[in-house]
């Protein structure tokens, strides 16, 4: 079975975006694209909630959201109940989001990376596993 992933972005993660659904399409991954689809200036919350709830619902298995920086649409994202996202700025920071805090949703930010590197932190997240173990506590402990 391929995993399904919400995708999202405001007008400053558009290009990335794009690039990314492509990509986990090419890897034979579905995706359902929440918007936006141009680089006309958007408010970000009525793209990335939906995808963010879709996710915590259960009708996409992770998520993938992108704006400027990453950091609002995170905040976004992080107020769906059931969701973890993590702004990932490395590979480093997304093998540790999934290794340690399961995060289903990951941000990233257009302004802050290269599009070779957002690829590469996409398909680390997506390789890493959740460690279990101490951290299983700390999740429980996010999700009261």
């Amino acid at each position: 079975m391929s995993l399904t992933f919400a995708l999202a972005s405001d007008h400053a993660g558009y290009q990335y975006k794009e690039k990314i659904k492509e990509h986990l399409e090419s890897q034979g991954y579905r995706v359902k694209d929440f918007g936006t689809d141009s680089e006309k200036s958007v408010d970000y919350p009525l793209y990335i909630r939906p995808a963010a709830e879709a996710v915590a619902r259960g009708e996409c298995d992770q998520g993938i959201v992108l704006g400027g920086s990453g950091n609002g649409e995170a905040i976004v994202a992080n107020k769906v109940k059931g969701v973890r996202c993590a702004v990932c700025w490395n590979v480093i920071s997304a093998r540790l989001a999934r290794e340690h805090n399961d995060a289903n949703i990951i941000s990233l930010g257009q302004r802050m990376m290269t599009p070779s590197t957002a690829l590469e932190i996409v398909d680390t997240w997506l390789a890493a596993q959740f460690e279990g173990g101490r951290h299983e506590k700390r999740i429980r402990q996010i999700e009261t």
